[in-house]
């Protein structure tokens, strides 16, 4: 069970850094979106993996999880939509703004061979 919850933490993780080291604003948000399953998941595995054992410590029972990584976990469920929702606005003001989401390109390469300036069709120099 631990090198099944360890390889998906680790997939998690890196198929959410190549998502974020994309140039489109919705890859990011995907990205994010990932990385931070993996920490839930990361946070929530640190309290131990037993299987119908209370959260408290009781008479008679030895193993017990540990309450404290749930809670984090929940609160990191909360920064993390927080942050989703943040990133979620910015990209929809630069998609309303530059009119589409890509990250970084110059305007003047965002624009169609037939739309673009005089000066880039001649060849002088970039805008």
């Amino acid at each position: 069970m631990e090198l099944l919850l360890s390889s998906a933490i680790g997939m998690l993780t890196a198929a959410g850094v190549y998502l974020i080291l994309r140039l489109r604003t919705f890859a990011v948000v995907l990205g994010m979106t990932m990385l931070s399953y993996a920490i839930n998941l990361f946070l929530f595995s640190t309290g131990r993996l037993v299987v119908n054992a209370p959260p408290i410590l009781q008479k008679g029972v030895e193993f017990h999880t540990d309450p404290l990584p749930q809670a984090l976990v929940l609160t990191a469920i909360v920064i993390s939509f927080g942050m989703t929702a943040v990133v979620v606005m910015m990209a929809l003001g630069a998609f309303i703004e530059g009119g589409d989401d890509r990250v970084d390109m110059p305007r003047a390469d965002r624009l169609p061979a037939d739309a673009a300036p005089a000066d880039r069709a001649s060849g002088d120099g970039d805008a």
